[in-house]
């Protein structure tokens, strides 16, 4: 393979300069665009200007995403391209400590006592054997089930293939969704978000879960239909929301999620920026050492699939 890598493009320094000692540590030559037969994209919030720049780069053969989620780019997917991207274990064990952290906030009410200005009545309810439905069988999902394991939940997790998920009590498809949400104690959404999943969590699948159930969004905010989320808050008809995405983000001030007592939102800080540099620059490495050698490529993106 070339040892001729670009990283662009510059606009974030910090993430920019990662990537490039990244690419040298690894044997790699850092070269201009229209050298290079490998892209390592080091903006994930510049997807704008890709057109522009892999014009410049005729040469380009694998191009490197910085972060787990593909949506600003799934457009300019091509197939004579191969994509990688941090999907995997790049992101996965801050994001499930999040998970953790968010179910119990909702079910031992931890919410409601950061909000009191007095001594309040005791509620809320174990982690310790609860039903918890995940929604995805990725990264996320397998650290989530290493860091659950001793509360000793029953576990339901779905996912496209319905290939038995180690660990899992359940694995069912999509097709059984209303099923495998009906009782828990808590939904966690960490799927990719496709045509196919936006939008899944509607009335009807918010219904299906039930009033003791919290739902734990980690993965983007247009897999819930907000709307339909606020009605179920306000209504009971799930006990409550923990939020680290929202659909837009930020989410507006005037958004009635910020007013309801059962909701809580963090932002978007599953995996900070400050925690994920060097995750995401250790892939880098890794990937352009398996690139310079011939190897297979970790974080591969199926672009038919999207993701």
């Amino acid at each position: 393979m070339s040892r001729r890598i670009a990283v662009a493009p510059d606009s974030r320094p910090a993430m920019h300069d990662s990537f490039v000692a990244a690419v040298r540590d690894a044997g790699g030559e850092v070269a201009g665009l229209a050298d290079a037969q490998a892209l390592i994209w080091a903006d994930p919030y510049g997807a704008s200007v890709y057109p522009e720049v892999i014009a410049a780069a005729p040469s380009v053969r694998w191009v490197q995403l910085p972060y787990a989620g593909i949506e600003p780019f799934r457009d300019y997917l091509d197939a004579r391209i191969t994509w990688t991207c941090a999907k995997g274990d790049v992101y996965s064990e801050p994001v499930a400590e999040w998970v953790m952290t968010a179910l119990l906030t909702g079910l031992r009410d931890f919410h409601r006592f950061a909000a009191a200005d007095s001594w309040c009545a005791e509620s809320g309810r174990n982690l310790l054997g609860a039903r918890v439905t995940v929604l995805g069988g990725g990264g996320i999902t397998r650290s989530l089930m290493r860091l659950i394991e001793p509360w000793g939940c029953r576990v339901t997790v779905v996912r496209r293939s319905g290939e038995p998920f180690t660990g899992a009590d359940r694995t069912l498809t999509p097709a059984s969704l209303h099923e495998a949400v009906a009782g828990a104690d808590a939904v966690v959404v960490a799927l990719a978000l496709t045509d196919e999943t936006r939008g899944i969590v509607d009335a009807a699948l918010l219904e299906a879960m039930g009033p003791q159930c919290w739902l734990v969004n980690v993965a983007r905010g247009g897999h819930v239909d907000h709307a339909a989320l606020g009605a179920a808050l306000r209504a009971g008809t799930i006990a409550g929301a923990v939020l680290d995405v929202t659909a837009p983000e930020p989410l507006p001030d005037d958004s009635e999620l910020w007013r309801l007592p059962n909701c809580v939102i963090t932002p978007h800080i599953g995996n900070t920026r400050e925690m994920g540099l060097p995750l995401v620059t250790d892939r880098v490495r890794e990937n352009v050492r398996r690139w310079l050698a011939g190897e297979e490529l970790l974080g591969l993106v199926d672009v038919s699939l999207g993701y």
